[in-house]
């Protein structure tokens, strides 16, 4: 009888109340909120684009645990990376054949912890201690060596016979590029709480942009550091330092006069870069990366969104959000799509006129953290393992 007034309740629960009342005894509503923090389960589709692999070849080890994004470069054919603990790699940018390989004996290695920078015949690189290595871009032969006080996790900036460094305590070092001697440094200070990352240093006519922990972009002098103008992206807000955080750690990208950079506190600024005078302001931002189309940006946002703004007036032409919480890179652009990576290994294409998923390929298992590089039509995504896939369309 007990038990036939149990059953009893619990169908005039389930007629009054509905399903989801007897779910949330048994849990359901916890279930519920759980999967609502779980990165989005990726959708069966139809492929609307071919993908082909390409090729794969390993970087090497060391950073997976570092909170790095180490990416590849590409220049003259070649596509340089770095690791950890291993050293640098030129490979062939069609074949993916190791071309040369730098690698120091084992008590004197050091942990490279930036992508490396190319430019002028030179590779250059960074450790986590600090160390600054210039190599010769055909040979990998060492020229030269340097350090700065701090760590070093973005690729150096090689441009105009100088190679200009960002540190992880705010500060820009400016080195001769054929003797590597100091030239000069400009300090930024620093908030007390950052995300993990920095933004990469972006060349302009004359000066360099830099994006600052505190969330202000500045344009500094090549010649001697000096700051033509500095101003601020996204303000800190919120009563916790975690809810203040306003990082830059996504590189501006400058095309003819407009430099535009991101946050993340959830704002993208297009600016006159000779003034530094806003143009438009988006309350969409992100730390992955912007990509860049004839007529959008691209983005990827603190929730794992990815988003296109029209480039006159930042107004978002689409969005897609079936990446959600799985923390996709920064968009590159690779013909008429947007292609980012995820935490499981995933590269997704999206397409450019619309952001609907169009194809998508698994580059290994592990997370994909740095953005994506396009040369000669090829994409290129390395791993926090330090494997590199590419990956060409096939029309």
């Amino acid at each position: 009888m007990r038990l036939k007034g149990i059953a009893a309740v619990a169908a005039l629960a389930v007629a009054l109340s509905g399903c989801s009342t007897v779910k949330g005894w048994f849990g359901g509503k916890k279930n519920e909120a759980k999967k609502a923090t779980e990165p989005a389960e990726l959708v069966d589709f139809t492929p609307s684009v071919t993908v082909e692999r390409l090729w794969t070849a390993n970087a090497g080890d060391g950073g997976k645990h570092l909170g790095l994004r180490q990416g590849p470069v590409v220049a003259d054919g070649k596509v340089f990376a770095a690791a950890v603990t291993d050293g640098v790699r030129a490979f062939d940018l069609h074949t993916g054949k190791l071309v040369w390989q730098y690698q120091q004996d084992r008590k004197s290695r050091m942990r490279l912890s930036g992508g490396p920078g190319v430019g002028g015949g030179l590779v250059v690189v960074g450790s986590l201690d600090g160390d600054v290595v210039a190599l010769d871009a055909e040979t990998g032969t060492e020229q030269w060596r340097a350090t700065v006080p701090n760590e070093i996790i973005v690729p150096p900036l090689v441009a105009q016979n100088t190679v200009y460094v960002r540190s992880n305590d705010g500060r820009v070092t400016a080195f001769d590029a054929v003797t590597g001697n100091r030239l000069w440094f400009n300090a930024q200070e620093m908030p007390s709480l950052t995300v993990r990352g920095n933004a990469s240093l972006t060349q302009g006519p004359g000066f360099i942009f830099v994006g600052n922990d505190d969330g202000t972009l500045a344009a500094l002098t090549m010649q001697d550091g000096r700051p033509l103008w500095e101003l601020p992206i996204a303000m800190p807000e919120g009563r916790t330092e975690l809810e203040r955080m306003v990082d830059i750690d996504s590189a501006p990208v400058l095309e003819g006069a407009t430099i535009y950079v991101s946050s993340y506190g959830n704002q993208t600024l297009a600016l006159d870069g000779p003034s530094g005078r806003p143009l438009w302001q988006s309350a969409r931002g992100g730390i992955g990366g912007l990509g860049a189309s004839s007529a959008s940006l691209l983005l990827s946002d603190n929730g794992g969104s990815v988003y296109a703004l029209d480039k006159i007036n930042g107004s978002a032409t689409w969005s897609q959000p079936a990446l959600a919480r799985r923390l996709p890179t920064g968009p590159a652009v690779q013909g008429d799509y947007a292609v980012v990576g995820d935490f499981d290994g995933y590269v997704h294409w999206l397409k450019l006129e619309n952001g609907e998923v169009a194809a998508r390929a698994r580059a290994g298992g592990k997370p994909i953290q740095a953005q994506p590089v396009v040369a000669d039509g090829i994409l290129i995504v390395q791993n926090i393992e330090g494997r590199l896939t590419a990956f060409q369309l096939k029309y």
